[in-house]
């Protein structure tokens, strides 16, 4: 038992000490609307995702224009992002600043191309994405449109499983 305190003890510690770093290099490939992998300074790759926020998945209707979005953004862009911890998988949440430009982020949610956070939506963020909405942007011409968490819990559904 108390080796596991002590385990999570410094598992808490060590998180909240890197959430408050920050990465500077070059983004050298976006995977999607909202996750991109850069080359950092001391020449490690990182794979950041944007903090807050959830576009469409590849194959998902607006997934390549969110891909796109992004791209035009960044790719081949010294960024500089501000680390806000790592979701579940150990990829690393993010806000990348890009001198010259607005928060990709708002950028994103005005155009219709992303979803607030499923769990915890930034307020500010959420505020974006329902005047994104109410004008009928991007994904929200749609009816219902489904969100890329509802997507990918449908997608690995569909995947068979082995034994």
């Amino acid at each position: 038992m108390k080796k596991l305190s002590v385990l999570l003890i410094s598992l808490v510690v060590s998180n909240y000490g890197f959430s408050e770093g920050e990465l500077t290099g070059k983004v050298t490939v976006v995977f999607d609307g909202n996750t991109f992998e850069m080359t950092a300074e001391d020449n490690d790759s990182y794979k950041i995702k944007l903090y807050g926020i959830d576009c469409p998945q590849i194959g998902q209707e607006f997934g390549e224009k969110a891909k796109k979005f992004l791209e035009k953004k960044i790719l081949d862009k010294v960024v500089r992002v501000k680390i806000q911890g790592k979701d579940r998988w150990g990829t690393r949440l993010g806000i990348p600043i890009i001198e010259g430009l607005n928060d990709l982020r708002i950028e994103l949610l005005e155009a219709g191309l992303a979803w607030t956070a499923e769990r915890d939506p930034i307020q500010k963020l959420e505020a974006i994405r329902e005047k994104a909405e109410e004008k009928g942007k991007g994904l929200w011409r749609e009816q219902n449109p489904t969100p890329p968490w509802i997507y990918r819990r449908q997608q690995t559904m569909t995947q068979f499983k082995s034994s």
